[in-house]
């Protein structure tokens, strides 16, 4: 299968192969299955084999076997491999990801990824998340907020906790909760104008 070069970054070779890394750079010591990478990402099996063999001889990724399974995880080789994984998670990664899944459902006013995945998108140092925290405001539907998060789980392999107020709640001081999630790093996913 021919791809073309995303439009959104096109120094990637694909957008197979962005979400590839992105899917790959947010979990870097995770080693995973070809065939699982290739289910999260929905494409076949070798198109994910002919991606990993062009990354992994670049030392981008990094490949195993174990048994007759093929594990793949972050490379360590290129000197530009954290701005290379930034470029990747910040373009295909949850955030974008997120914003497509919520943007869409009715009722969603404003959506932001905070907590520790926030601090990490904004270059804070620290420790990888292990889940996103999503802040949905508004009056969506629990059901399609919580199909979303589910989604977005499969495709990132990234547990998505979901914290939904109303509109009135977000701009009331009284929740200690929302008070501590204001302070901290805010990352849109929806913003309307409505």
């Amino acid at each position: 299968m021919r791809t073309s070069a995303p439009k959104l970054l096109p120094i990637f070779r694909s957008d197979v192969q962005g979400r590839l890394l992105a899917l790959v750079f947010a979990r870097p010591d995770e080693a995973r299955s070809v065939s699982e990478l290739a289910r999260r990402l929905g494409v076949h099996v070798s198109t994910v084999h002919r991606e990993v063999d062009r990354l992994a001889q670049a030392g981008i990724l990094h490949d195993t076997r174990a048994g007759r399974t093929r594990l793949i995880e972050a490379g360590t080789r290129p000197a530009y491999i954290q701005e290379l994984s930034a470029l990747a998670l910040k373009t295909f990664g949850p955030v974008p990801v997120l914003a497509d899944l919520l943007g869409p459902i009715p009722g969603v006013h404003e959506a932001y990824v905070f907590g520790s995945w926030a601090e990490r998108y904004e270059g804070i140092p620290g420790p990888l998340p292990e889940d996103i925290d999503v802040l949905v405001i508004g009056r969506p539907e629990r059901e399609a907020v919580y199909e979303a998060a589910n989604r977005a789980r499969d495709i990132t392999g990234m547990e998505v906790d979901v914290l939904i107020r109303s509109v009135e709640a977000w701009g009331s001081q009284e929740e200690g909760l929302i008070r501590a999630i204001r302070q901290g790093h805010l990352v849109p996913l929806v913003v309307t104008d409505a």
